[in-house]
């Protein structure tokens, strides 16, 4: 059985007035929409976010740093580009490598800023990010987030911005490399279901139209249209919203939605 999953809209000074009118928000400024249900502890967590103003620096411990200070898990995330601006840019790895004393200093003076690899964006690029990498999500960008469900993050840099730092803890969790992931690249064109991304934590399919009825019927999934509404057996999902459950019935699209599917 399938439900959506409840979203939970937050305000961020970072955040957009502009959502689209099925988001919701109008008059706020919206920066993330998360998809979870506190009654339901699920192992994922899905969100959107909309950014006028670049995010901190920060980075993220795997599960054995998390469980060592007493948290459930790391946190290891995909990101999904559905629209950026001209010139928007993601933050992911450093330049160059950087060992503990070399990060905490540029973190310290800033200069961590300018060691930032800033990779120019497009809709329909997408990266995964392993827990390590040092990164920030620029402006001007609307991207779909699919992450172990942790909210832990470690501040390395915020512009200057009035907000507490992590220094000891993210340079401590930090891999401070350029980003050698294989599992990034451009949403393909075309028919079908495509597996985007393989990880211990998840796996994210990427699919239109004339692949939703063929997902597997034997695990939970999220569904998470990013263009045009699908009918889950009479249930209607569109943007701005997120399904979960195990496959039942048939399911359809409407012409030209597309889709990304995740299993853990």
């Amino acid at each position: 059985m399938m439900i959506k999953l409840p979203k939970n809209l937050v305000d961020k000074p970072w955040g957009r007035y502009d959502l689209p009118t099925n988001m919701g928000g109008q008059g706020r400024q919206i920066g993330e929409i998360w998809f979870d249900d506190i009654q339901l502890p699920l192992p994922l967590l899905v969100k959107w976010l909309f950014t006028s103003e670049k995010l901190s620096v920060q980075v993220h411990p795997n599960d054995a740093q998390a469980m060592s200070r007493g948290l459930k898990s790391g946190k290891e995330e995909c990101w999904v580009i559905t629209q950026a601006e001209p010139n928007a840019v993601l933050g992911i790895g450093t330049q160059q490598n950087l060992n503990d004393e070399e990060l905490r200093q540029a973190a310290i003076s800033g200069d961590i800023e300018h060691l930032m690899d800033w990779k120019p964006v497009k809709a329909g690029d997408w990266f995964y990010i392993p827990a390590g990498t040092i990164h920030a999500i620029g402006a001007g960008v609307t991207l779909v987030e699919i992450q172990q469900n942790s909210d832990i993050t470690y501040r390395l840099y915020d512009y200057g911005r009035p907000r507490e730092l992590h220094l000891d803890d993210g340079v401590s969790v930090s891999v401070a490399k350029p980003y050698d992931d294989p599992r990034h690249g451009q949403l393909p064109i075309g028919d079908g279901l495509v597996q985007l991304l393989s990880s211990p934590h998840f796996t994210l399919y990427y699919g239109n139209e004339t692949a939703i009825n063929i997902l597997a019927e034997d695990k939970p999934i999220w569904l998470i249209p990013i263009h045009g509404q699908a009918d889950l057996s009479g249930m209607d999902v569109g943007i701005g919203e997120v399904a979960y459950g195990t496959k039942n019935g048939k399911w359809s699209c409407d012409d030209g939605c597309v889709f990304l599917a995740a299993y853990i």
